[in-house]
């Protein structure tokens, strides 16, 4: 029989490999270690139950990533339950984030959320930093998935700090690409671009080729958002170079997938249907549920671009099947858009209205259940049907449905605005950040002194300047956090400037009675204020400081006549404010970038 440790390689190993898309070597690794165990009549130890738990989440891993959802729960399920049994805290954690995966996939992100925070308690209980940082960038994907953009990024440079500290270059790295991910979502597409070579060069130095071959992709897909597609498919040609060598096929597919997908764009129809093609060859080898739905539905996109009704019709409709298999409701909603949008063609020789109108509906539903705004077009197509059967009142609801939507879609689009603006102020923080890590080296400067106490409390910055590493324990305090009532829509209906010049007035009188009261301003996030009154310095009437600077707060911000009339018209503009008092553990965290 192999040794423990043999058994532990074999079942790292299948993550690997699971991680890198070979998942038939990963499955078969797994299994391997499941039937060594079963084979000798093992005896039920600890360890060796630790082994067989963790080994059956890395099988469960293994068919999550490939859209096996209900084989990977229930697999997950026998993992947790045989950790839960024998008290195994670490193998508990590593089944929770197999669920926690799983719900993400499917999009039930409150559920995934709720798995990760699970195995979050866990991994912070054992002092499992690096499981700690690896389950927080989990938790950020699904921030960033439900536009908790401020929470995402919160996460991923928590996460960040720690993987630097432990040394995790593979890790950082794909930090890195998960950062540049936020700022290509909002437009910051330069920025975007930098973090991505930024990780590049990180996966060079540790000749990482998975994870280059992975950036890679990403710096495509930005040159794709571009309009750049010739630097689109360069790059896109550079990471197949990689993945070919590798022989991994689950990289290939999705490779030849954004392919088929810039050729769509560039109007090559024949290119796109070509790559597409061998996409789909390649996740059916795989058995990738997910990856043959996701390719199915963009061909039958396609063949409705080229008026192929029978095909378009023919994948989407296998593509609806395979999505309602794995409950990727998203997926199910395009299907249903699709196959309506075909009937809907009264160019189509078996064009229905009622097959149309029932796709259309259900594709409305789901679209509103996730929240996907793609909706509003929806609306427009089933409109144009009304319109062309002559049910001119539901014809006319619709349409002002389309438009009422679509005056969301653009405020959300002002609003991704905004969030750049936020973003970019956030980069030049952090740059600010490393400034001064850089300037602490010589902490006898005059001007080092200074600078930090610009950004940090004085009796802080002086513990620094001494080479303390500052961690303290408060037995009571006050916090308080207050924010804009209704920023988000009033954001979205101002120009950037005039934002900025709002926040930064109602800010600078924060910032004001703060002092004026002797609490401490900590951070702002968005729209939202943060300050502490009782640390770092300690005092007996923190909650009489932090009311009082609390009710001028709410009493005293008269907003100048310039700044009032840039404000849409019929606002009100009111803050709301949350203080509570306990304790507090607080410090400086990070050797370079202070938080």
């Amino acid at each position: 029989m192999m040794t423990i440790t043999e058994l532990q390689a074999r079942v790292h190993q299948s993550d690997i490999l699971a991680r890198q898309g070979d998942y038939a070597t990963a499955e078969k690794l797994a299994n391997d270690v499941l039937s060594e165990l079963d084979s000798h009549d093992v005896e039920a130890s600890s360890e060796i139950m630790d082994i067989r738990s963790t080994a059956i989440s890395s099988l469960a891993w293994t068919y999550e990533r490939k859209g096996q959802y209900d084989a990977a729960l229930a697999l997950a399920q026998q993992a947790l339950t045989i950790a839960e049994e024998y008290n195994l805290t670490l193998a508990e954690a590593k089944a929770w984030n197999v669920f926690g995966n799983v719900h993400k996939s499917r999009g039930f992100y409150d559920r995934a959320i709720e798995c990760y925070e699970k195995k979050e308690a866990i991994c912070v209980a054992n002092n499992d930093s690096a499981g700690l940082a690896n389950v927080r960038v989990n938790i950020g994907i699904v921030y960033d998935k439900t536009g908790k953009h401020d929470k995402a990024l919160e996460y991923f440079q928590n996460a960040l700090v720690v993987h630097k500290a432990l040394g995790d270059k593979r890790m950082e790295g794909g930090i890195l690409v998960n950062i540049g991910m936020q700022y290509g979502k909002y437009g910051a597409l330069e920025k975007a671009l930098e973090y991505y070579i930024n990780a590049l060069a990180i996966f060079d130095e540790i000749e990482a080729k998975p994870y280059k071959s992975n950036v890679l992709g990403n710096i495509g897909l930005v040159y794709m958002q571009l309009g750049s597609y010739s630097q689109a498919l360069e790059y896109l040609d550079k990471q197949s170079s990689i993945i070919l060598e590798m022989g991994s096929s689950s990289a290939i597919a999705s490779n030849y997938g954004n392919k088929g997908t810039i050729y769509q764009l560039l109007g090559d129809s024949g290119k796109s249907l070509e790559y597409f093609g061998k996409a789909l060859a390649l996740y059916e080898e795989l058995g990738s549920t997910s990856g043959i739905a996701s390719v199915m539905g963009n061909l039958g996109y396609v063949y409705r671009q080229l008026l192929d009704h029978s095909k378009s019709l023919e994948y989407s409709k296998k593509a609806l099947a395979l999505n309602e298999k794995t409950g990727n409701q998203g997926g199910v909603a395009q299907c249903h858009d699709n196959i309506g949008g075909v009937y809907a063609d009264n160019t189509f020789e078996q064009y229905d209205s009622a097959i149309a109108e029932e796709n259309l509906l259900r594709a409305i539903k789901i679209y509103n259940e996730i929240g996907d705004g793609r909706v509003y077009e929806c609306y427009q197509a089933l409109a144009n049907l009304y319109h062309n059967e002559h049910r001119w009142e539901e014809s006319d609801r619709y349409f002002r449905m389309f438009y009422e939507t679509e005056r969301v879609f653009q405020s959300k689009e002002a609003n991704k605005k905004a969030m750049q603006i936020e973003l970019q102020r956030q980069a030049a923080e952090r740059e600010k950040e490393i400034t001064i890590a850089k300037a602490i080296a010589d902490a006898e400067m005059n001007a080092t002194t200074s600078l930090l106490h610009k950004v940090l409390p004085p009796s802080i910055a002086a513990r620094l300047i001494k080479g303390e590493k500052v961690a303290d324990y408060f037995r009571d305090v006050s916090i308080l956090f207050a924010d804009i009532v209704g920023f988000t829509p009033i954001a979205s209906r101002m120009p950037a400037k005039a934002v900025l010049n709002f926040l930064n007035y109602v800010f600078g009188r924060f910032d004001g009675i703060m002092e004026h009261h002797g609490c401490e301003k900590i951070k702002t996030i968005g729209d939202g204020y943060m300050a502490v009154a009782g640390a770092p310095i300690e005092c007996s009437d923190h909650a009489e400081r932090i009311t009082r600077a609390a009710i001028d707060m709410m009493g005293d911000i008269q907003l100048p006549e310039d700044i009032r009339t840039s404000l849409p018209k019929g606002v009100k503009f009111s803050i709301r404010i949350g203080v509570h008092i306990g304790r507090l553990s607080g410090g400086i965290v990070g050797e370079k970038r202070f938080v």
